[in-house]
């Protein structure tokens, strides 16, 4: 589905099943100055679209000075038993290729003014959704229009004992342990958005506790997480008492049986993660 915007016209468009040619065609659309926003029924799915977003979408400007003025909506991530191609966490192709921005939004509230956001920006925009908060998560959303900084994380609660450092569904599994475990007096951060991500908030964070556990629904190896301890071990080594530990998801494809899928996913190890942390 192709949604086009600008002040004067307004319209929605089914089309065939062919990604390529959606994310062309949203780029075509803002070469003739609409505003498009293109969806992907499954964020798996974009690999066929691939090219269009990491060479034209994030290039074009940049080549010859023409606008890539699309957002890029990605239903992304598991929990519902879909199995290996409906279910994939794929922020990692996208973080690394300049020129895109990336916004992943954990509640309904962020939802709305991220998109807003990504929608008045005039760079190319990827914008995760995940399906499992769909169906699971519900929250007071303002009436009118409002939007988010993009770029700009959300510390959801303080502790002083250690710093939990997620996004998207990995906000949910932190909570729900942390009220578990009232004992462990925790610095929740929301990153909200992985490109550009705030680096001021998880330095503060990573200051006035010391210890750092990354959490993404990604699988483990090369997840975006791997950049953020980068960054922490690089620039924020004094400040550590611990090493910076990473709980994701399993270096496999995504079960489609739903109790090997919630052993694969990070929140099957995050106390034990946890745990380990506050033991060094």
């Amino acid at each position: 589905m192709a949604l086009w915007l600008n002040s004067a016209k307004t319209g929605v468009r089914n089309t065939p099943i062919c990604e390529s040619a959606i994310v062309g065609a949203g780029l075509g659309l803002s070469i003739n100055g609409y505003k498009a926003v293109v969806e992907m029924q499954f964020a798996d799915f974009v690999s066929v679209g691939f090219n269009q977003i990491v060479n034209n979408l994030a290039k074009t400007h940049y080549r010859w000075g023409e606008k890539a003025d699309v957002v890029v909506r990605m239903p992304t991530g598991a929990g519902t038993g879909a199995g290996p191609f409906h279910s994939q966490s794929n922020e990692a192709w996208f973080t690394k290729t300049p020129g895109l921005k990336i916004v992943y939004p954990a509640f309904p509230v962020d939802a709305k003014s991220l998109l807003l956001a990504a929608i008045a920006d005039p760079n190319p925009v990827i914008y995760f959704e995940h399906k499992y908060l769909y169906r699971s998560l519900i929250g007071t959303v303002p009436d009118g229009y409002y939007t988010t900084q993009i770029g700009k994380a959300i510390t959801i609660r303080t502790g002083s004992q250690f710093a939990i450092i997620t996004y998207g569904l990995g906000v949910h599994w932190a909570l729900e342990h942390l009220n578990n475990h009232p004992e462990q007096a925790a610095t929740l951060i929301d990153l909200r958005t992985l490109q550009p991500w705030d680096q001021e908030t998880v330095k503060e964070a990573v200051k006035a506790t010391g210890r750092v556990l990354i959490l993404h629904e990604d699988t483990l190896t090369n997840g975006f997480g791997a950049e953020i301890s980068a960054w922490i071990g690089e620039h924020l080594f004094h400040y550590l008492d611990a090493p910076v530990i990473r709980c994701a998801s399993l270096d496999t494809a995504i079960p489609m049986n739903k109790v090997l899928e919630d052993d694969f996913l990070a929140k099957a190890r995050l106390a034990a993660t946890v745990d380990k942390l506050l033991k060094y």
